[in-house]
């Protein structure tokens, strides 16, 4: 009960136009006054400083930073040229290679806005000039976007971590191949939209192109083989691993491409110092939530009231794709992973789901919300950009949409998918 009144609760505060953040601040005051006492709410600036100064969560503030840093830098630009010389002889050519570059730039940002944002600006006018539908150009380069939230590094895969302590790394893997099927399969259906409305096929296949754009874009590939490879090896943590990241988008951006001046340094340390103080304020409200929950058990009362309705893993892991699919349509991913997580976890447990497995999906499912109105905070920015309608583009999307749902269901039901390498490597 306590949950679902503090759900509602929430609920009407964001329906009303309060930040998330401030309407959990406002939810577990509240409830702390209602049910315990005045003299728990020094407790609540102890809950809000521990919250915001968990050792994982540095690793969000840094690769925002290096993503910010490799977009100025001129990296965006030079893989879509590489993704155009190896994609662009296929009919709706401008589509994989919003797709493909989605791919290679997921591997640098971790954040799904932003790759939208960077690749977006670039290609949605691109295929709009060479007649592509404005709303099929949305669309595409807002699916493909979401990409950067399953192939590593992922901002909601560490903070949904930091929340279940289970292994960033792990789950880093874990989203390799799915990320990567996921692309494939957006690819295919891209070019049934384009067989289907004759696109146009950009450029007849070039091996001196396809070499001369790989050589521009060579330290693009370089930097995620070595940030990724060293967390994946054991050598630097993810927090680490983000770090290094950071010293190397400012060499390359500054020593090798030489495209990042002082201007576009202070705007990239700007916009990560802006999206980390969002999320940074959302972990320490939701740990003032946490804690509430915590003394009065009411994790632990939904594990039991569900587990009394079923203890078959898969029924449950159906009813919590539901709970998060729903979630995503009114949530943004960091603040229904650091609302629900905790609160679910003990259930996830108790059935034999593994945390990691759980990670992935939990990861999937707020992906496809970042494509649901009315929040769709990577769909809006993608019609921002191309000045389309919301509703025209989604009619299109929705097919895109599936594929995602496809991947989603695979990965629920066929853990092998997600969960080989990991097992391969680590257990």
């Amino acid at each position: 009960m306590a949950i679902l009144v503090l759900f509602l609760a929430l609920l009407v505060l964001t329906l009303i136009n309060v930040p998330i953040a401030v309407g959990l601040g406002i939810v577990a005051v509240g409830a702390i006054l209602l049910t315990q006492s005045v003299d728990q709410l020094p407790n609540v600036a102890i809950a809000l400083y521990n919250g915001a100064t968990n050792f994982p969560l540095l690793a969000i503030p840094l690769f925002i930073l290096a993503g910010a840093i490799m977009n100025a830098s001129g990296i965006s630009r030079r893989l879509i040229a590489f993704a155009t010389a190896l994609f662009g002889f296929v009919r709706g050519g401008l589509s994989m290679v919003a797709i493909g570059s989605s791919m290679f730039f997921a591997e640098i940002s971790g954040s799904a806005v932003a790759d939208v944002a960077a690749l977006g600006s670039i290609l949605i006018p691109a295929m709009k000039s060479r007649g592509y539908p404005t709303p099929f150009a949305a669309a595409v380069m807002s699916s493909a976007a979401t990409l950067a939230v399953i192939i590593p590094p992922s901002i909601p895969m560490i903070l949904y971590a930091v929340m279940a302590e289970t292994s960033v790394v792990q789950l880093f893997v874990a989203g390799i191949v799915p990320g990567v099927l996921g692309g494939f399969l957006l690819m295919a259906t891209a070019y049934g939209f384009a067989v289907r409305h004759n696109f146009p096929v950009e450029q007849s296949f070039q091996l001196a192109r396809l070499r001369q754009t790989f050589r521009e874009a060579a330290w693009a590939f370089i930097l995620p083989l070595v940030i990724l490879g060293g967390i994946f090896g054991g050598l630097v943590t993810a927090t680490e691993g983000a770090g290094l990241a950071v010293v190397a988008a400012l060499v390359v951006g500054v020593g090798i491409y030489r495209e990042l001046d002082r201007h576009h340094l202070r705007e990239a340390t700007i916009e990560g110092g802006v999206q980390t103080a969002v999320v940074m304020l959302l972990v320490a409200t939701s740990t003032v939530v946490g804690t509430y929950l915590t003394e009065v058990q009411a994790p632990q009362q939904l594990a039991r009231a569900i587990a009394g309705f079923t203890s078959n893993k898969y029924v449950v892991l159906l009813l919590l794709n539901v709970l998060f699919l729903f979630l995503g349509l009114f949530l943004h991913s960091a603040a229904a992973i650091i609302l629900v997580v905790p609160i679910v976890m003990p259930l996830v447990r108790a059935v034999g789901i593994d945390p990691v497995h759980f990670g992935l999906i939990v990861t999937i499912n707020l992906g496809i919300g970042q494509q649901t109105p009315p929040v769709a905070s990577v769909l809006m920015t993608a019609c921002s950009i191309a000045k389309a309608d919301i509703w025209e583009v989604t009619k299109v999307n929705v097919w895109f949409i599936a594929v995602l749902l496809a991947v989603l269901v695979l990965v629920t039901y066929v853990p092998a998918v997600p969960m080989a390498l990991v097992d391969y490597f680590y257990r």
